[in-house]
């Protein structure tokens, strides 16, 4: 490499640093607002102005009446409830309004944090690439480099789902939130400077393999994301069935939430869409590993634990269609399989050795 061309690459890095940095400070912005809209669509205010407009108890799921003009006079309609459907033997819910509460300024603040969390995504991937061009290879060579595509992946399936008009607006504290925590983590404890693949690296299976396991993994967060909101849901619906009083900061976030049938219906569509494409991020693998080491499998710890999470994924997707793990039980089989990936990235990666041993930290 000529003097000039380490130069411009040492540039390239600089900027995907700045890039970096900047998109922290956007997503602590949209982190802000976030908070924001969640304060400002608070449910109780929710809960004093329907029962003003339909005089029944702060909370109520009660639908305001609907006049229907005929031949001869008026006639008052009620206007059925829009209820989740769920599974025989659960409750049936309705949604509720959101974040934003259903506010004006709830619903504008909500809008801020999506505009800037949309700008956060920009500078981000304007960062990848830039690393991408500074390293001249993918940017996936480290786990600094996977930690900004991970967060960068995740934040984009969220604007899909968003953009698809999926009722996803819910998650975006959360998000946001755990997308800081990791930029956090990965530009103060695995920043690894720009260089070159080890050799059993130089591959195009890199851009096959590592890319699908980015995308299972983003996309695993944000269906773990749903089935830990629906235990909390859950937990909320059953309290309330049951006679019970949840307390004012419970109710004004659960009331706002989709319903657990919802949350759970959205988990599950996630989870078993992507599994596939977990199950050809290990072919891919094995077969990458046929190709750099001649053999295909030999019990490294990183395929170990991916092919664990693999089964923890498939037992939850046969839990789920199975009557008696539905609900709960199978929640929790979900939270273990993201459990896993999440070991299999920091743990594998950090604390035990093998072939896979690129961390860079």
């Amino acid at each position: 490499m000529t003097p000039l061309a380490a130069e411009v690459n040492e540039n390239l890095a600089q900027i995907s640093n700045y890039l970096v940095y900047s998109s922290m400070a956007v997503y602590t912005l949209a982190f802000l607002a976030h908070i924001a809209e969640w304060i400002f669509g608070s449910r109780s205010k929710v809960g004093r102005t329907a029962a003003a407009l339909t005089g029944t108890k702060a909370g109520a799921a009660a639908a305001p009446a609907v006049q229907v003009r005929g031949k001869g006079g008026t006639a008052v309609l009620d206007k059925p409830k829009v209820v989740t459907r769920s599974t025989n033997g659960t409750r049936d819910v309705p949604d509720g309004p959101g974040a934003a509460g259903g506010t004006v300024n709830g619903d504008l603040y909500g809008r801020i944090a999506i505009s800037l969390t949309t700008l956060a995504f920009v500078i981000e991937a304007a960062g990848v690439v830039s690393r991408a061009m500074s390293v001249q290879r993918a940017p996936w060579g480290n786990m600094y480099e996977f930690s900004l595509t991970f967060s960068t992946v995740a934040v984009g399936a969220y604007l899909i789902l968003l953009a698809l008009k999926k009722n996803v607006r819910w998650m975006g504290l959360i998000l946001v939130t755990t997308v800081l925590l990791d930029l956090g983590i990965a530009t103060t404890w695995l920043y690894t400077a720009s260089d070159q693949l080890v050799p059993a690296l130089h591959s195009y299976w890199l851009w096959i393999h590592v890319s699908t396991a980015i995308i299972c993994g983003a996309v695993f967060y944000i269906g773990a994301s749903g089935t830990l909101l629906y235990l909390f849901r859950d937990s909320y619906e059953s309290k309330l069935a049951s006679g019970g009083t949840p307390g004012r900061f419970a109710t004004s976030v659960m009331e706002r939430l989709p319903s657990a049938a919802t949350l759970d219906k959205f988990s599950y569509r996630i989870n078993a869409a992507f599994f596939p494409l977990w199950t050809f991020t290990i072919v891919a693998g094995a077969i990458w590993a046929g190709d750099a080491w001649g053999r295909y499998w030999g019990w490294d710890p990183k395929e170990v634990w991916s092919f664990v999470t693999w089964v923890a994924y498939a037992c939850y997707l046969h839990a789920r269609a199975t009557a008696g793990w539905k609900g709960r039980k199978a929640a929790y089989l979900a939270l273990f399989a993201f459990a896993c990936w999440i070991w299999n990235y920091y743990g594998v990666n950090i604390l035990l050795n093998g072939k896979h041993s690129y961390a860079g930290v």
